[in-house]
This record gives structure tokens, C-alpha cells and sequence, in this order.
């Protein structure tokens, strides 16, 4: 093949698995009992709420982009290409670091998680082993990564409807307990929404990291088959999935488990305190703790498996358009930027330092950083499709000529920004106004 190019080897259905691969994790599995205990059962669904609607919006913005010019690297492409090119290339920058460094707090959460089966155990030998893991998957062959994202993912999807199901018949009285709870804990003192307005802002922004990674699929663009039919395929039915699986399963925790459980806000991110556990339990299932970390540990890698791919695919086009040294874009004769894997595991290798520093500290700190980076990139999604569709017209073209067209434009970009904005701004409110906030916790965030 042509070197420095990559394949169309991505289907319709992997990249609708990539983009559910990137957003159902451990914010969804153990955050949201955290969130449905600082916000009430009503007040987590309404910010969760918010934020599907506003990734829905984004991702319509995507779509709309994606499909006119499926490029890889597409979010710098497009920020270059349609704001300014120094936007492009911070952008650009910023995706690739982003990913790189979620590298490493995935694989960091891997190891915590297998500590639940061999306590004592070293977290960093366990992470090693996954980055291993992971880096071979990417070095292979795009099809070999989009059948293992494939896999994986569905693994999560297939869980998360058994969930529901059980939980459903749980809400109606068959269980082990065999009593039906109705809407009992949502009629506590204080529910649904406990705290108010400042409340529904700590989860909003809780959420705002659990749904990062939606957005994967437009980088996966550049090679996928038939992009204008295969991105609006998945862009469509990831809205969906998402909405329904995580808007339905933190309904049924809600409605199964009373908000002042004092486990729900499991700041040790413990799996036997998950409400997945816990509901599963309630329901006579003896091993549910086991079964949710297996689930835990295929979505942790799963995520990891995704970052690999994205900021590999980020750093490639960086090298094509000129803003990173040319080595990066060469392939093999796969078609894997093998020089851009093995750059991107470098910056992934950063779990290491946790056996200098400690595992707790920086966990905290790279999630701070990702926060931040992600809710940049989604933002560069927005101002990007303001400025594409105003230069579109402006040259005298018709909607009807483009692939997929973004039906809440321009009011779609522009509530995406003041949400992202908000998100970006808010997430040290919290501790500010407790006085728990540090220095190091600051710089961490917004450095």
C-alpha cells in the first residue's frame, strides 16, 4: 500500500461500538452512585439529562462536519481549517494529550480493580501488563483494533441491558425480596433533588467526564468504509444507546436505592459498593461483585483500547499538515502510524509514576487534567461548526447538498458552548466554596 496512509477497514457497526466504547466506564458503573447521592435521584437525572442533550447537540455538529470531509484527526482539521490554523494546531495538541494521559488513568483504574481479586498485589505491575496488551492490539492492524473495541464494547452494552432488565423487575416486586418499591425513595426528605441548583452543577460536571469519549467516532472517520453513511448511522444510534442506558439505569438505582445510603457515595470507588452490585445482590445474583469488576476491568481496557487508537490517528494527521515531525506519519504496510503508537505510549506510560508519588495522587491529578482537555476539544466542535456552515452558505451552497445536516443549528453550537464553558469554569467551584480546594489541585486542572 502507499505508505503514510491509512485503510478504510472500519465498519459501520465498529464505529458505533468505538463511540460507545469512548463514554460507558467507570463513570457510569461507580460515579453515578456518587452522583445520585450529593443530588438526589431526581437531581442526577436532570444533569445527566442536560449532559446527553448537549453531547447530542456536539455530535450533531460532528456529524455534519465529519460526513462533508471525513478526515482523520478531525477536530483539528476542521479547527484549522474553518477558525485558524494556530487554533487548529492547539487543538490539535491538546486531543492528542488528552488521550495519551487518559492512557494512563485507565490503565491505573485496571490495576485498582484487579486489587479486588489479588489485594496486596502491585497496581503499577497490573497497569504494565494491560499497556502491553493494549499496545500490541493497536500495532496489528486497524481491523484487529475495531473487532477488539467491537467485542469489548459489547461486552459493557450486553451488561447494561441485563441491568435494566433486572433492576425493572426489581422496581416491580420480582426479586429475592418479591415486594414492589415504586416511587418509596423518591418521596424521602430532601428528593428527588437534594442541595438544589449548586448540587445538580457538582454532577453535571461528574457527568460532563462520563460522556467524554462519545466524540471518537469523528476521528474514526478517516477510516471508516463509507463515511456518509456509516457516521450518521452511528452518530444517531450512539445518541440513542446513551441516552437510554445511562438515563434508564441511574432511573433504576434511584428508584431502588434510597439516596442517603451512606455506600452510594463509595469514595473509594469500591465494586462491591457499586449500585450495579448492589442492585444485582438485592436481585439473589451471589456473584455480582465479581461479575460488575469483569465488566469493569473490559471497560477500562476497552477505553484505554480507544485512546491508543485516537491519539495515534491525532498525532499522524499533526505530522501530514505539518505541525509535528514527519517520522510521525509514517505507516507500516498495515496502515498503523506505528511511529505515532509508540510516541502516544510514551506520554501513556505516565502510570509509572505513581510508584514514586503514589497511586491516589495521580489518579486525581490526571483526571483533572482530562477534564479539562475534553471539554476543550468539545468545545473546538462548536466554534468549529458556527464557522463551517456560516463559510458553506456564504459561498452560495444548499443544505440539501451535504450528507447529514445538523437540525438545531445555530442554536445547537451555541448552548454547547455555554454548557461546555460552565462545565470548564465549575470544576473547581465545588471545593472553592468548601474550602477544599489546593494549589496543586488548581494547576493540575487549569495549567
Amino acid at each position: 500500500m502507499k505508505q503514510n496512509t491509512l485503510k478504510r477497514d472500519l465498519k459501520s457497526r465498529h464505529l458505533t461500538m468505538i463511540a460507545l466504547g469512548g463514554a460507558i466506564g467507570t463513570g457510569l458503573f461507580l460515579a453515578s452512585g456518587s452522583a445520585i447521592s450529593q443530588a438526589g435521584p431526581g437531581g442526577a437525572l436532570v444533569a445527566y439529562g442536560l449532559v446527553a442533550l448537549v453531547v447530542y447537540l456536539l455530535m450533531t455538529s460532528l456529524g455534519e462536519m465529519s460526513t462533508y470531509a471525513p478526515v482523520t484527526g478531525a477536530f483539528n482539521k476542521y479547527s484549522e481549517k474553518y477558525v485558524d490554523p494556530a487554533f487548529g494546531f492547539a487543538m490539535g495538541w491538546n486531543y492528542w494529550f488528552n488521550w495519551a494521559i487518559t492512557i494512563a488513568s485507565e490503565l491505573l483504574a485496571a490495576g485498582f480493580l484487579m486489587q479486588f481479586w489479588f489485594p496486596g498485589t502491585s497496581v503499577v505491575m497490573w497497569s504494565g501488563i494491560f499497556f502491553v496488551i493494549i499496545m500490541l492490539i493497536n500495532l496489528f492492524s486497524v481491523r484487529i483494533y475495531g473487532e477488539s473495541e467491537y467485542w469489548m464494547s459489547l461486552i459493557k452494552v450486553s451488561f447494561v441491558i441485563i441491568f435494566i432488565v433486572v433492576g425493572l423487575l426489581a422496581i416491580f416486586g420480582i426479586s429475592k425480596y418479591g415486594h414492589a418499591v415504586g416511587f418509596s425513595n423518591w418521596k424521602i426528605e430532601h428528593a428527588p433533588f437534594n442541595g438544589g441548583l449548586f448540587t445538580i452543577l457538582g454532577v453535571f460536571l461528574i457527568a460532563g467526564y462520563s460522556f467524554q469519549g462519545a466524540e471518537i467516532v469523528g476521528v474514526a472517520a478517516g477510516e471508516a468504509k463509507d463515511p456518509k453513511k456509516a457516521i450518521p448511522k452511528a452518530i444517531r444510534s450512539t445518541f440513542w444507546r446513551l441516552t437510554l442506558f445511562y438515563i434508564l439505569a441511574l432511573s433504576i438505582v434511584g428508584f431502588l436505592v434510597p439516596y442517603t445510603s451512606g455506600w452510594l457515595a463509595n469514595p473509594d470507588s469500591n465494586v462491591a459498593l457499586s449500585p450495579f452490585t448492589m442492585v444485582f445482590q438485592s436481585a439473589g445474583f451471589s456473584y455480582a461483585a465479581t461479575l460488575v469488576n469483569i465488566v469493569l476491568v473490559t471497560a477500562v481496557l476497552s477505553a484505554a483500547n480507544s485512546c491508543v487508537y485516537t491519539s495515534s490517528r491525532t498525532l499522524w494527521y499533526l505530522a501530514k499538515s505539518n505541525q509535528a515531525p514527519k517520522i510521525l506519519a509514517k505507516t507500516n504496510r498495515k496502515g498503523i502510524p506505528i511511529w505515532g503508537v509508540l510516541i502516544t505510549a510514551v506520554l501513556g506510560a505516565a502510570f509509572f509514576l505513581a510508584s514514586f508519588v503514589g497511586n491516589g495522587i495521580i489518579f486525581n491529578w490526571l483526571v483533572n487534567m482530562i477534564s479539562l482537555c475534553g471539554y476543550i476539544s468539545w468545545l473546538s466542535i462548536a466554534i468549529s461548526h458556527l464557522r463551517f456552515r456560516r463559510a458553506y452558505i456564504q459561498q452560495g451552497r444548499s443544505l440539501k447538498d451535504l450528507s447529514y445536516v445538523s437540525k438545531f443549528f445555530p442554536l445547537g453550537p451555541i448552548l454547547s458552548i455555554v454548557a461546555i464553558l460552565i462545565m470548564m469554569f465549575g470544576m473547581q467551584i465545588e471545593a472553592l466554596f468548601n474550602h477544599t480546594a489546593t494549589w496543586g489541585s488548581f494547576f493540575a486542572t487549569y495549567s
